[in-house]
């Protein structure tokens, strides 16, 4: 039997801080829509919805990474270059969407912690 994943604790609590980040944005986009759009006045009709699939696509590429995936990272980067000029032309300041491209710098640095329980050579 091949020997057990191991996660460091950096990475185990940075994917549970993502997990639970994305899905309360989803539930605010989709449950909580008119203080977004209050926040977000000249927020166009497309964008909520988009921005909630976003945010429901990075819980899946989360949990993936959870479960060793690799794809889940690439996923994770995928949404998050989507979701910057999104961010940008619906009013969101340049440094509010730049903290969300170093959620994925973040996680990348995570996965490339700790000797023999780095994360990255796990992933499938």
């Amino acid at each position: 039997m091949p020997d057990a994943k191991r996660r460091n604790g950096w990475l185990t609590a940075y994917l549970v801080l993502m997990a639970i980040a994305n899905a309360g944005t989803a539930l605010l986009y989709l449950l909580g829509g008119d203080s977004v759009r209050a926040s977000f006045p000249g927020l166009p009709g497309w964008a909520l919805p988009v921005l909630a699939g976003l945010t429901l696509v990075n819980l899946a590429c989360v949990i993936a990474v959870f479960k060793w995936k690799k794809w889940g990272f690439w996923g994770l980067c995928a949404t998050t270059v989507l979701a910057f000029p999104i961010n940008l032309s619906i009013g969101v300041g340049l440094g509010k969407a730049v903290i969300g491209l170093l959620g994925v710098a973040i996680l990348y640095g995570a996965l490339q912690l700790g000797t023999d329980n780095k994360g990255w050579p796990q992933l499938e």
